[in-house]
Parts: C-alpha cells; structure tokens; sequence
C-alpha cells in the first residue's frame, strides 16, 4: 500500500535460491551442507512440496516424506495416536496403511503409554521419536531429513542412524541436511555445499566439509586474505605447514602398533613475524570420522614465529588406537580454533596404520586401561 500510494519501492527482491540443479539417484544419500541463511531449508521445502520455486521446475519419482521444522504436520492437542493418523495421512498414507503399521511406529518410537498423551506435553526428543517413526514407516521413495537427529539423544540418534542405513541398502533416496559433519560423512554418498543460495561445490563428503571448514573461517573479518590452495589445504599461508610425519618410537616407520608410543612431528615455515600461534591435529579413521584432536593452546603452549624461521613441533603419545588406517590433518592458527585465524590448515597430511598390539587385545577404536576388582562374599 505505501508503494502505491507514495509511488515509491520500498521493497527489494531476495532470492533463497539461484540457479541449483541436481539429481539425486535411487538409493543414494545426498548431504547438503552451508552456513545458517545459505538456503538449505527453502531448498528442501521446495523439494518436499511445501513451497513451489518462483521459476524451473522441481521433478520427483515416488512418495516424498520430509522431516522438516519439528512440529510440522502434527496438532498438539491431539494425542500422539491421533497425530500419528494425521501426520500419516499427510505425507500420503491412507488409513488402512495407517493402521496396518501403527504398532510398529509406536514401538519403533518407544513412546510407550505416552503415545495416548497429548502432544504439548511431549518434549522435542519425543516429538522428533514420533515424526521420524511415522516417517520410516510411510515407504516414501524419497527422505528428506533437516536437522532431525540433532534434538534426540544419543541412543534413538543411534537407532535412527541404523534405520537410514538400512532404509537406503533397499534403495530409499535420502536427502539430509545436519550440522554434524560426522553423521554427514558416514551417511552421506555425495554432499552440496551451498553459499548464499547457490551450489558453490559438490563432490565426496570430506572434499565438501573441508571447503564447508574454509567458509567459516572466511566469515570472520579479519580473514579476509584467506585463500583456498586445494580440497585439503587453506589458509593465508603466512606460516606453512611443509610436511608432517607419523612414526612409532620402536617401529620406527607409520606401521605403528596399538600401544606403542608414537610422534606425529609438523615441519614448518615462517614467512612473517607473528607471536602466540597455535599448533593442531586432528586424526580420522577411514571413515573420515574424528577421532582425536588438540592443539598447544590446551597445554599452554605458543609459538612465536621469525620470519624465515623453520620449526619442528612434535605431538608424543601413546597411539592407543584399535587397528586400522588413519590421517592426520594438522593446523597453525590463533587462539582456541582455527576459525579465529587459520594460518594454514592442511587435511590428510599424513597417513598411518595401526597395526597388532603390545599389550593385551581389546575391541573398538580406542584402547582404555580399566582395573578389575574381584570380591568375594563368602558366608560360609
């Protein structure tokens, strides 16, 4: 109204979204990644049905069922029963699916007598059960999921996890959006990576989140100048990271056995005078999952660089660690995290292999040294 009657713009055109194209093929899970603002939400939206694009064309095969904002498609004043054939019908179910597959959803939820409760009673966790139960149970062709997992614990995470996995070996489409990049890299097949509504990168998951870690460092102002060198290097390269070398003190090589106290040594080189810097790394399984991470700032430990300056900095430990291979990415930056100011972060720097034991077999990724007690109560 003000527009027509002062024959002036007061508005200006947004777009969430520009210019995205991509497929997602039966049975694959594709992740997609960005900052907070990036478009990941109205993307999904858009996809699932609940928003049409302004232009282009959205084409689906199949049931869709999206796990979007928690709450949506239920009442709550109705009971979790009720908001099960609500919900249900919703996403395309017909009552006589409904009602074949309630007892499962119910159980799967593990609501219990909850589930004849009304939903305002419920808490996130348990809503998040019921939606991702109906969810599973509506044999949709195509899953999108936003955020879903985060508000769980960690047991029904767990379970939730199992049940994409085992959903997608029978060639469900899963489309899942998460700001853990751990469950981002063990569900994941293909990742996106969106910046101010556009798809600025695609590829393998771990290619993704690490120009994903490079987009969080640039957002801070004072980086400006950082630059992207490859997938698994960035930085503003004022200090580098030459080389890094992963041997065990008695094999003396990166076959290193469970036990065995072992160096992770970081060559570098200074191209500045800069004060108070922090050393860091990260190990992964094959998996790209993180394993273990620190840095000198923990230990109370700076280093002040000279310009031209070589250095050797050596992490000595004991690599309790179950058998397998492993990378280590490594860092130099300011304070705490990287994302304050990344000097020179460089993924999978070094590889090594875990291999046999010194001491006594355990099972798992990490070795931990319990102390067993026996007691004896003995009244006769």
């Amino acid at each position: 109204m003000i527009e027509i009657f002062f024959k002036r713009k007061k508005h200006k055109l947004f777009y969430a979204n520009k210019n995205i194209t991509f497929h997602l093929a039966r049975g694959e899970t594709l992740g997609i990644i960005g900052v907070n603002g990036s478009g990941k939400s109205t993307l999904l939206k858009q996809i699932a049905g609940v928003m049409e694009p302004t232009t282009g064309e959205i084409v689906r095969h199949g049931r869709v069922t999206a796990l979007l904002e928690l709450g949506t498609g239920f009442n709550v004043e109705f009971t979790g029963r009720q908001n099960i054939y609500l919900n249900g019908m919703l996403i395309g179910m017909t009552k006589e699916e409904i009602a074949k597959r309630i007892d499962a959803i119910i159980d799967f939820s593990e609501l219990g007598e909850f589930i004849d409760e009304p939903l305002k009673t419920y808490s996130s966790g348990m809503m998040m059960r019921l939606a991702f139960s109906i969810a599973i149970h509506s044999d949709p062709q195509i899953l999108i999921v936003d955020e879903a997992l985060s508000v769980g614990d960690a047991h029904f995470s767990a379970k939730c996890t199992k049940a994409l996995r085992e959903l997608k070996e029978k060639e469900l489409s899963i489309i899942y959006v998460s700001h853990d990049l751990n469950s981002l890299k063990l569900l994941c097949d293909r990742m996106l990576l969106l910046d101010k509504g556009e798809i600025v990168y695609e590829g393998e998951p771990e290619s993704v989140i690490n120009k994903y870690n490079f987009l969080i460092a640039k957002l801070n102002k004072s980086q400006e100048n950082i630059q992207l060198q490859n997938d698994c290097s960035y930085g503003t390269f004022d200090v580098q990271i030459k080389n890094v070398r992963v041997y065990g003190i008695d094999s003396k090589s990166s076959v290193i056995s469970s036990g065995e106290e072992g160096v992770i040594e970081i060559e570098i080189e200074s191209k500045k005078d800069l004060s108070q810097k922090t050393i860091g790394i990260l190990i992964r399984d094959r998996f790209g999952q993180d394993i273990f991470g620190t840095n000198s700032y923990y230990y109370d430990k700076t280093i002040d660089f000279r310009k031209n300056g070589k250095y050797r900095v050596s992490f000595r430990m004991p690599f309790n660690l179950g058998p397998g291979k492993y990378t280590v990415t490594a860092a130099i930056h300011s304070g705490l995290r990287h994302s304050e100011e990344c000097l020179h972060w460089v993924d999978k720097a070094a590889s090594f292999e875990i291999a046999g034991y010194i001491d006594r077999f355990f099972i798992g990724v990490c070795r931990l040294t319990p102390t067993i007690e026996i007691e004896v109560d003995d009244d006769r």
